[in-house]
């Protein structure tokens, strides 16, 4: 094939896969709606966007081209995919089972009244459209034009392993404290969560850097797209469904506990706590 039929080849490939990914995303957000609406529990909506970016992620990046089986890169970067998706997804699974429903989208459907229903379809939908470039990234990173591993692809596999790492164990410290009944009713502000007042989003976030690493290159174009993945990933969690309802829940339910842990305590990135006058 000449330079321009490869480019052609790539960029067909990629507008079906990104056709292929919007569909299922879709049909996979259809379904948690259907599971939200019949177990009137909205928390097992978190628990299916986790598995289905997960399955998407791993079906694309494994996805064969003209016959060729998958290489290595394919199949770590599958890998890596599946077990975010699994460590999150049974750990959303776990608390999910606890719950009668997640305070946040509880407080949206107070908020949509009798269109709840329908409002949380669209939303859901919403939801699949925006996470259309979180799988394209994956994608995208596992179809770098070179069959063998490079350095950068090792780097870039220590952070996703990392941010799950980092994630995990924020999650743990979370849950240990709030199963302390000395801790009713407090913020949690130990380990990690004294540094950030989500820790767990933020590594979320910092995982979402290793398939630019792997990507970007000069010659490959397409890898400008798995900028999308940390730039989108931010957005929802520092903008849209993850500090913003959070921290209206948090601020109800702990009032100026939570408005103390606010002024002395990073939004997001890591920082030392502020010194705050009493």
């Amino acid at each position: 094939m000449s330079g321009c039929d490869i480019g052609f080849f790539m960029t067909l490939t990629c507008l079906v896969a990104l056709l292929w990914i919007a569909a299922s995303l879709s049909i996979l957000m259809a379904g948690a709606w259907v599971v939200q609406q019949r177990t009137g529990n909205s928390g097992w909506v978190d628990t299916i966007w986790t598995f289905s970016l997960g399955m998407v992620g791993a079906g694309g990046a494994l996805w064969p081209i003209a016959g060729a089986v998958p290489n290595a890169r394919q199949w770590m970067v599958a890998a890596l995919v599946a077990i975010w998706s699994l460590r999150l997804g049974i750990h959303i699974a776990v608390r999910t089972r606890r719950i009668s429903d997640d305070p946040r989208y509880a407080a949206f459907a107070r908020e949509w009244g009798v269109n709840a229903p329908r409002r949380m379809f669209i939303f859901l939908q919403n939801q699949a459209l925006g996470t259309i470039p979180l799988a394209f990234a994956i994608f995208v990173a596992a179809r770098f034009p070179s069959e063998a591993l490079r350095l950068q692809d090792y780097i870039a596999a220590s952070i996703l392993l990392i941010g799950i790492g980092g994630e995990a164990l924020a999650d743990a410290q979370l849950k240990r404290f709030r199963e302390d009944p000395a801790n009713n009713g407090r913020v949690c502000d130990v380990g990690l969560w004294r540094w950030s007042r989500h820790p767990n989003y933020f590594f979320e976030w910092f995982g979402w850097l290793a398939y630019p690493l792997m990507a970007l290159a000069p010659g490959y174009p397409w890898g400008l797209a798995t900028l999308l993945g940390p730039i989108f990933m931010y957005w929802i969690l520092v903008y849209v469904t993850g500090i913003p309802p959070l921290e209206e829940q948090m601020l109800r339910s702990r009032g100026d506990r939570y408005r103390d842990y606010q002024l002395r305590t990073s939004r997001f990135f890591p920082l030392p706590p502020k010194q705050v006058a009493t």
